[in-house]
């Protein structure tokens, strides 16, 4: 497995955003909405060139919404999930 990979992210009033850094399959979603994350937390993994690569929170708070679901395939910079 990979290293873990920080998601790119944006602030915009209180809101953290997680953003993909690049091409890849959504394998599997690890968290729900809703839930508690903290900084570090394994949102979702992606799967890129037979690798697996963990998408981690950045921020802890309030998983508000998710924009992904498994086998979604995401570009460089999409929104992955929403933390408040």
């Amino acid at each position: 497995m990979a290293a873990p990979a920080r998601a790119g992210r944006g602030e915009e009033r209180g809101v953290a955003e997680v953003r993909a850094e690049m091409v890849a399959n959504v394998w599997k979603v690890v968290a729900t909405e809703g839930d508690q994350v903290e900084d570090g937390d394994t949102l979702v993994i992606l799967e890129s060139m037979k690798m697996e690569i963990p998408v981690l929170a950045e921020d802890s708070g309030t998983l508000a919404r998710l924009h992904v679901s498994e086998g979604d395939v995401v570009q460089e910079g999409d929104l992955i999930a929403t933390i408040s």
